[in-house]
């Protein structure tokens, strides 16, 4: 059926859940996984009174990032490891994070992206986006979505 599956993290409790459903899927029908998670960049806007922020300071919060995200994949790693698939880990920077998750995909060749929703409805889900909406609605990759 499936053979290589593409799991994002955000880091969410939400996202853990689906980390953990999406590990024993994968477990059960035997394919490997990818652990993911996207950047996406800091940008240098100018704020009140003319302000930017330093080139240094972006520096250190994209290193911190970055930290951040290979922390959270290394966790899908050692929940695939305790689990016994096959896995490895990918961070990139990306302008959203749902681009990031197709490119993923496209890139290591998955055949599924498992991911979990937030579940946002109504006037939250139109103010704060979903990137589980966009990564179906853009996705030729099939998607399960962990709810």
């Amino acid at each position: 059926m499936f053979r290589h599956i593409l799991i994002p993290t955000d880091g969410s409790p939400v996202s853990a859940k689906a980390v953990r459903a999406g590990i024993a899927f994968a477990r059960e029908t035997g394919a490997k996984v990818t652990g993911y998670c996207a950047i996406e960049p800091v940008t240098t806007q100018i704020y009140s009174e003319g302000y930017m922020m330093p080139g240094r300071a972006v520096s250190k919060l994209e290193k911190r990032t970055r930290r951040v995200a290979e922390r959270y994949v290394a966790g899908i790693g050692k929940a695939a490891k305790a689990a016994g698939v096959p896995f490895q880990g990918h961070v990139s920077k990306s302008d959203s994070p749902y681009s990031g998750i197709i490119a993923a995909a496209r890139k290591k060749r998955c055949d599924l992206i498992f991911m979990a929703s937030h579940g946002r409805r109504g006037i939250a889900g139109l103010i704060m986006g979903s990137v589980t909406h966009k990564v179906l609605t853009h996705s030729r990759i099939p998607v399960l979505v962990y709810r």
